[in-house]
């Protein structure tokens, strides 16, 4: 192993490429097989569990889509009892949209799973020092994360 340090665009690089491949292996160890609604769902549901509650012009923005697609998308939701819609008390011509108790006990679910499966992994593929690696390498991008330049 080289002892030279490696320039920050190839850390970020190869940084971005580590997240990007965790993250996709993540959405496949937590499968959604057992439920009706697609990744798109499931992130516009946790977007209202973690800003509502919301309009669905709102949500359409914050998501990049066309209200069209969002009014679907929340429609999904509606039915299958994630989420609520209410008369804005400010407006009573906007509808806040809102999770449910089962919306929010789903938003839960995803990420426990995920959790799991990713502690299985580390504890019986590391070595200690590898895990110790691995808990200052989390502290070292919680710290990028943090930084404002």
């Amino acid at each position: 192993m080289s002892s030279e340090l490696v320039p920050p665009e190839g850390t970020a690089v190869e940084l971005m490429r580590a997240m990007t491949r965790l993250r996709a292996r993540l959405r496949t160890e937590a499968p959604l097989d057992d439920l009706p609604w697609n990744w798109s769902h499931l992130t516009t549901l946790h977007r209202i569990v973690l800003d509502g509650p919301v309009t669905a012009t709102e949500l359409a923005q914050a998501e990049h889509v066309r209200r069209q697609s969002m009014g679907e998308t929340l429609a999904a939701l509606r039915d299958g009892g994630l989420i609520a819609t209410a008369k804005d008390p400010n407006d009573g011509r906007k509808a806040l949209v809102s999770a449910t108790p089962a919306g929010r006990v789903l938003c839960e679910r995803i990420p426990a799973a995920r959790e799991a499966w990713l502690a299985k992994v580390i504890g019986s593929t590391l070595r200690a020092n590898e895990r110790k690696a691995l808990d200052k390498a989390a502290e070292i991008m919680n710290r990028l994360a943090d930084t404002d330049l």
